[in-house]
């Protein structure tokens, strides 16, 4: 009976004979394998298309707690067009893990609501919106900004992660005193509708909201 002879390409051989290599396989792909990530590190969720990941919070809680904001004066507005932009580097967006494509229709676009039922009570976020309001170095009216997710609950978004709640001004051409009114909620509300209805992806509506709220809808051809 003749010895089964295992066949090792030239370079493995060399590579075994000088003991220079820290590990081989044989057989198997040299491609890396996907690891978890560390403890305490920030979840991510892959983007789909082009789109940096986004970061994933703890979702929706029983008991919220007033959560640690930026340092005072840290973060810094952008302006589109008159219109206030979150710093993303302090405000970069995070998402809920309690929503997901697959469930859309017994969370965000179920019958009767779901922000309602998630939602930090006034208590939590009242006391999180005065010190984001010194991360932001924001000094206008309280009654006339509005402490917002920048991707609001419903499309997704964590309720009470720091890294989704920032102060936004309010509007060019705001009257002092008439509370809170602007342009970003009326292009949440569109491109809810459109998840909704399947139009678009859950993830590419939260691609849109934090690369730039007030281009999404063209982003998606949804204007």
């Amino acid at each position: 009976m003749r010895s089964a002879r295992l066949s090792v390409p030239p370079l493995v051989l060399a590579c075994l004979l000088s003991a220079g290599c820290s590990s081989v396989q044989l057989g198997t792909s040299t491609s890396s394998s996907t690891q978890s990530p560390a403890a305490g590190a920030p979840r991510t969720t892959a983007p789909t298309g082009k789109g940096k990941a986004i970061a994933v919070g703890e979702g929706p809680q029983k008991h919220y707690v007033v959560r640690q904001q930026p340092a005072a004066r840290s973060c810094h507005y952008r302006y589109e067009h008159g219109e206030p932009l979150e710093d993303p580097a302090c405000t970069p967006g995070a998402i809920s893990p309690a929503v997901t494509q697959a469930n859309l229709k017994s969370t965000i676009c179920r019958k009767g609501g779901y922000t309602s039922d998630i939602r930090p009570s006034a208590y939590i976020t009242g006391k999180e919106k005065r010190l984001n309001a010194a991360s932001y170095g924001y000094t206008g009216r309280m009654g006339d900004a509005e402490y917002d997710h920048l991707i609001s609950l419903q499309l997704g978004g964590d309720p009470n992660d720091p890294r989704n709640l920032w102060v936004e001004p309010a509007d060019p051409g705001h009257r002092k005193g008439s509370g809170i009114n602007n342009r970003k909620d009326p292009v949440e509300t569109k491109l809810h509708t459109a998840v909704c209805k399947g139009t678009i992806s859950l993830a590419a509506a939260q691609q849109a909201i934090v690369t730039d709220w007030t281009t999404a809808l063209s982003r998606l051809h949804l204007n």
